[in-house]
């Protein structure tokens, strides 16, 4: 279970009562996709929910299409004991799924075809007297390329075509779905909940629906698709100042190198995927060199990264120092900004990306999703098949910046904003302990519940994160987003199903990009390593030494000429 939003102790909505959605249409319609997104949003809601599927329990309990009797998918003229056994496997399974209510489940989506008038009637028979409201779900696909597509991605690798050919598997399937055509009957009966969903949403039909839950229901399926898309997620670089969420710094010069190694890797990995779908990268001006390479000089420079012309960085004075020097450094170089904008930058109209407020920093080429009015600055920019979204902090949007001169479009979105800390913010883990033991000991006991004062817990969090998730089941593009680890994790959990306590605990390093594929049975993950940031610092710590063996090299043979003058000096005034 995902980052609960409202729990119980029972594990239900007391108010909202026990629900069967049951899946009505053709096979090869989406409805195991819709069926088990569903299920991610329910249980990251909190509600004890399960995808109960009639081909999957037949699967079980029989094997795969080659032990099943030929007659099984006939529409007319099956024999006898075929007739015995399709009852049975659906009075068993109609068992499964009253056990799991029985069990203190709240929602059941009934994956089956539910094709006639008949069949939908005994459900809602069968589980109206157990006290659970029954609402339908129809996916109606007028759109052959849709039922092509999802019988060639899904149906041939399920368990029915395990060793199959792939060409017979296919026409072995359409046959399937031809006998089903000669008896299925849309819903019609204006007396039934449901939802009718066509083309997979291009268009969304709504009859009779009750209570809150089942309104949340169909709010969530009025926002989702089955195309597929590839959903990325990475950290955000190493900023001036680490652990001070008020300081909202920079990137330091580890940072920069971090944002671009992440773009050149994020551009190399969807080549080799895609090929030349992905696109060519536009082709990049001086200017936009220029730009970056001096920020990235000058503020990494005047970082130091932790020691430097400051001294030991590990002191507040040091930081605050090394951030008011980059600061400063930073204005010059955008008072000298290029008059050429980044190709793929995109932002309000009239506003200047690179202009600075009084005493601010740059927050970069982004577009802020709060904007409602969005001008282009190249009439012949086409937005690239990646979106990326980062949050309104600086360490975010800036390393985005590879990315907008890529031409890729980024999007800034304040809710996915790193998680506050409150009076704890700076503090390590033995100045909380000192100083706030019994908060400490909460967060021990209660680490995804408990928010210190004036903080916010990963439960506040994820409540902040709602609209995200509607975003990320709309978007039809792939989609990076980069976030800092609090926020990361809430979205990995929700997308993989994770339960609440664990969020606090999922491993999110520097360096990796999580792969996040939607697909009909679930999500599939794939963690990348592209960055190793143990050798980046051992190697920048050398660079630092060095430097600073040369400055003192240099700063020796300057005070020997300066003696050895001085000693001249005095031997002409002797003489």
């Amino acid at each position: 279970m995902a980052a609960p939003l409202y729990t119980t102790a029972s594990g239900q909505l007391w108010h909202a009562g026990k629900i069967l959605v049951a899946t009505v249409g053709l096979p090869a319609r989406g409805k195991t996709h819709l069926a088990h997104a569903l299920e991610r949003y329910l249980r990251w809601l909190g509600v004890k929910s399960a995808v109960l599927s009639l081909g999957d329990y037949r699967r079980r309990v029989i094997g795969s299409a080659e032990a099943l009797p030929k007659d099984y998918f006939a529409d007319e003229g099956r024999s006898e004991s075929t007739e015995s056994l399709r009852q049975s496997i659906q009075n068993g399974f109609d068992q499964t799924v009253a056990d799991f209510f029985n069990f203190g489940g709240q929602v059941v989506i009934y994956d089956a075809n539910n094709s006639t008038q008949r069949r939908r009637y005994a459900i809602r028979e069968r589980f109206g007297k157990m006290g659970v409201s029954v609402m339908f779900m129809e996916s109606i696909c007028t759109d052959q390329s849709i039922v092509d597509a999802n019988v060639r991605s899904v149906k041939i690798s399920s368990p029915d075509y395990t060793n199959w050919d792939p060409e017979k598997a296919v026409e072995d399937f359409h046959a399937r779905i031809r006998g089903h055509e000669k008896y299925y009957e849309p819903i019609e009966a204006p007396s039934f909940p449901y939802i009718k969903i066509i083309n997979v949403g291009q268009q969304i039909i709504v009859n009779n629906i009750q209570g809150y839950l089942q309104s949340r229901i169909v709010f969530f399926l009025m926002n989702i698709h089955n195309k597929q898309r590839t959903i990325y997620f990475a950290r955000a670089g190493e900023a001036l100042i680490e652990h001070l969420y008020k300081a909202d710094a920079d990137l330091s010069s580890l940072g920069w190198s971090y944002a671009d190694r992440l773009a050149e890797y994020v551009d190399e990995l969807r080549h080799r995927k895609h090929g030349s779908n992905s696109g060519e990268d536009p082709p990049r001006t001086v200017a936009d060199f220029d730009r970056r390479s001096s920020v990235a000089t000058q503020i990494g420079n005047a970082a130091a990264d932790r020691k430097g012309p400051h001294g030991d960085m590990s002191s507040p004075a040091a930081l605050s120092a090394a951030a008011a020097a980059a600061a400063a450094r930073a204005s010059d170089t955008y008072s000298r900004r290029p008059s050429a904008v980044p190709p793929g930058t995109e932002g309000t109209s009239g506003a200047d990306p690179y202009a600075l407020g009084s005493g601010s920093t740059p927050t970069g080429p982004v577009i802020r999703s709060s904007d409602s009015s969005v001008s282009r600055h190249d009439e012949n920019y086409e937005p690239r098949s990646l979106e990326i979204w980062t949050s309104a902090r600086r360490r975010s949007s800036h390393t985005a910046w590879p990315f907008a001169e890529r031409g890729y479009r980024v999007i800034e979105r304040p809710q996915l904003s790193e998680m506050n800390p409150g009076i704890v913010d700076g503090m390590s883990a033995e100045e909380i302990k000192s100083r706030f033991p019994d908060e400490w000991e909460k967060k021990q006991k209660e680490p995804y519940s408990h928010r210190f004062p004036r903080a916010e817990s990963y439960h506040d969090l994820s409540v902040r994160l709602e609209p995200i998730i509607f975003e990320l089941e709309r978007v039809k593009n792939d989609v990076l987003i980069i976030v800092q680890s609090s926020v990361l994790r809430c979205l990995l959990a929700y997308l993989q199903g994770r339960k609440a306590h664990e969020i606090p605990l999922i491993s999110v390093h520097e360096g990796e990009l999580f792969e996040c594929a939607p697909t009909a049975y679930g999500v599939k993950t794939i963690r990348h390593e592209f960055w190793d940031p143990i050798r980046e610092r051992e190697e920048r710590d050398k660079r630092f030494f060095q430097r600073e063996q040369e400055d003192a090299e240099a700063e020796a043979e300057a005070q020997h000429e300066i003696a050895s003058l001085s000693t001249k000096m005095d031997a002409v005034g002797t003489a």
